[in-house]
Formats: structure tokens, sequence, C-alpha cells
């Protein structure tokens, strides 16, 4: 890193709920809704971001640990406000706490950890995997 980022260093996203975002069993009754899934890869983005002004040209950050609680459905059609603040850092791991709120309430709050890499070296553990 080209330097550590501070604590409280915040990326914040915000998008409108389309149905491309909501869950995929939305069937019977069942309201089409933000999932999870797609809520965790919008945090991860946002924290990615926020971070990314600190790393060399060779470096990026993968997520290797979340924890979670997805308090409240969120409906098609509502505006989200998803935020990663960095709430520790040393030279190869960055801590954020994450969350999410609606126009009404918060969705989620958790912790979420990512590491630095190099292209090169991460390049090369994907190839041996590969074989």
């Amino acid at each position: 890193m080209k330097m550590t980022p501070k604590i409280g260093t915040t990326g914040e996203t915000k998008f409108v709920v389309e149905s491309r975002h909501c869950i995929e069993f939305a069937t019977d009754g069942m309201p089409a809704v933000l999932s999870t899934p797609n809520l965790v890869g919008i945090l991860e983005r946002t924290a990615r971001q926020a971070i990314a002004p600190f790393l060399e040209t060779d470096e990026r950050s993968v997520g290797v640990e979340l924890e979670l609680r997805h308090f409240a459905p969120t409906p098609l059609g509502a505006t989200v406000t998803a935020t990663a603040r960095v709430i520790g850092a040393s030279r190869r791991f960055v801590d954020f706490q994450i969350e999410a709120r609606d126009d009404r309430e918060l969705i989620l709050r958790g912790v979420h950890r990512r590491a630095v890499v190099t292209v090169g070296g991460f390049a090369r553990l994907d190839q041996r995997k590969a074989g």
C-alpha cells in the first residue's frame, strides 16, 4: 500500500433496488425484495473502492471475511445507501464496519475484512489451482 487508510475512511454507494437486485424466489405471493447476496456484493464493492486510492498500481483488495446481520426486507424501487467505514488497518488487511439503510431504516450491519494482494501473486495462486 502507498499508505495505510485512516480509521474513518468511508465509501458510500447509493442505488435504487431493481429487479436484478431481488430474490430469485419472488413467486406465489412472495414479494420481490433486495437479496442478501446482491447487497453483500454492493457492500464489498463499496469497501474496495474506498481503499483503492491507498493501493499501489499492482495491488488490489479481495474480500476474505464477512460477518453480518440482514435485519429487514427492502422492496423494489426503494433507495438504499451502502456504507463501508475503515475501523482497522495493517499492512495487509483492512477492516470495515459495513451497513446499509433503505428509505425507512437500517437493513444490514456487520464487519468485513479485505486483504491487499499483488495482481501477480494472486494470479500465480489462481494458476496453481487451475492446474
